[in-house]
């Protein structure tokens, strides 16, 4: 039985556009993925938690949706660098298509590794800014 074809590029483009939330997972696996349900609940979970708690510091009330964002950039990463043969043998199998990674990738990847650094990095400094000052620097 023929498959559709998993396009490597367009998936690594889902993780770091709309991984926060489970696209790429629904992509590749379909509705029954239970980790692209836990990115996916990870946003109204959050929401609730800031509504619960009004006032509390964001990074405290949204750390649920903030981490699946910083595992998205992380399996973005993961996809884009999977070899082609690798890729085609998981997903492709019966697909009549074989994977052929260009450019685009390359460029969705330093993207994705820049707004990650700095996504992490501002995680870590607000955190630290919470933990010794109280917040005193914003």
């Amino acid at each position: 039985m023929i498959t559709a074809h998993k396009n490597k590029t367009f998936t690594t483009l889902l993780a770091a556009l709309a991984g926060s939330v489970g696209a790429h997972r629904f992509y590749l696996f379909g509705k029954s993925d239970y980790l692209g349900w836990a990115h996916l609940v990870s946003l109204p979970i959050s929401i609730l938690i800031s509504h619960l708690y009004f006032g509390s510091q964001p990074l405290l009330t949204y750390s649920l949706f903030i981490l699946s964002f910083l595992i998205a950039l992380l399996e973005a990463l993961v996809t884009g660098l999977t070899p082609d043969e690798k890729w085609d043998a998981r997903h492709n199998q019966n697909s009549t298509k074989t994977s052929a990674s260009s450019w685009p990738l390359a460029l969705i990847l330093v993207l994705t590794t820049g707004i990650g650094a700095i996504a992490l990095i501002g995680v870590i400094a607000r955190a630290f800014d919470l933990l010794y000052t109280g917040g005193a620097y914003g």
